[in-house]
């Protein structure tokens, strides 16, 4: 790939994935097949929720926002990765950092939030079936999706106003594929230990609530189900949980992996295939768990394929 180094005073230079040799370049197109099944998967999802009647329930629209969010996800830092690789151009703008920031950083918040509010939709529809449509109404379901988005926004501006008003200094190498938050914190002048502990420690709340929240949902959702005298129930309630357990499982295992361990025991590599596994490859997965595993939206699927090919 061709270089152009002209990039102004204050632009950030992404170091990237991928270097010019033939083995990087096979990676390259394996992520960006990666991308387009996340794109097309999470585009899919949405497009069936809102096209099939029988799909508008409180799951389906938290499930179409939690496809939103991977989709917007996805979006935000693949293609300008891309389109550096592919130009040899690795700058990315002061402006253009910080939105790639704030972006990024809101959507993995609420998708935190989302995937926990989710669980209590699990806990309902198990545990007290008969009251559902009162406990999780239409209106619930919005101030769930509404929380989850003004949640991560509100926690990512104040983490991207305060990060892009310190000093930069030094070669404003960014030792990433896009603006990630610990990357960019280190490029940043002076002493900034009080503020890095303050965002570590925010930054474990965030993970840790939803986490609890969850485990305690499903604490629940086991007792209600070892009661269950039926193995039919206990099986029907199993398989209603199991897709969002891997979900939550695969999302917030690749987030504790890349931000709750020390500074000290951190490597750009490692923070590096973190990030591709939570932003790359989870958003890619969901939308196949859920529709490999439901019934409902692969029947949404054959009845849209069925009056395409009939039409």
């Amino acid at each position: 790939m061709w270089r152009w180094n002209q990039t102004s005073p204050e632009d950030f230079i992404l170091q990237g994935l991928f270097d010019d040799s033939f083995n990087h370049l096979c990676l390259f197109l394996l992520i960006m097949l990666v991308f387009l099944t996340a794109v097309s998967g999470n585009s899919l999802t949405i497009l069936l929720i809102c096209a099939d009647p029988r799909l508008h329930t409180p799951m389906y629209f938290l499930l179409s926002q939690l496809s939103l969010m991977d989709l917007m996800h996805v979006s935000t830092t693949i293609p300008k990765m891309a389109t550096n690789y592919l130009s040899g151009k690795k700058s990315i703008s002061f402006v253009g950092c910080a939105t790639q920031h704030f972006m990024y950083l809101s959507l993995g918040g609420a998708e935190c939030v989302l995937l926990a509010l989710m669980s209590y939709d699990r806990y309902v529809a198990i545990c007290h079936p008969l009251r559902y449509t009162v406990l999780m109404s239409r209106k619930v379901g919005v101030m769930m999706a509404v929380i989850s988005w003004l949640s991560g926004s509100a926690n990512s501006l104040i983490h991207t106003s305060v990060l892009m008003n310190f000093l930069f200094c030094g070669s404003r190498i960014i030792h990433h594929f896009y603006c990630e938050f610990p990357a960019v914190l280190k490029l940043v002048c002076g002493n900034i230990t009080v503020y890095e502990n303050t965002a570590y420690i925010s930054t474990v709340i965030l993970l840790l609530l939803p986490i609890i929240f969850v485990s305690t949902s499903y604490g629940f959702i086991l007792h209600s189900v070892m009661h269950m005298r039926s193995v039919g129930s206990k099986r029907n309630a199993f398989a209603t949980c199991s897709s969002h357990l891997t979900v939550v499982s695969l999302f917030f295992g690749a987030c504790m992996f890349s931000y709750m361990r020390p500074r000290s025991q951190r490597t750009p590599f490692q923070d590096k295939v973190g990030s591709v596994f939570y932003s790359i490859i989870t958003p890619t997965l969901n939308p196949l768990i859920y529709t490999l595993r439901n019934k409902d939206v692969a029947r949404a699927l054959k009845k849209v394929l069925r009056r395409d090919l009939f039409t």
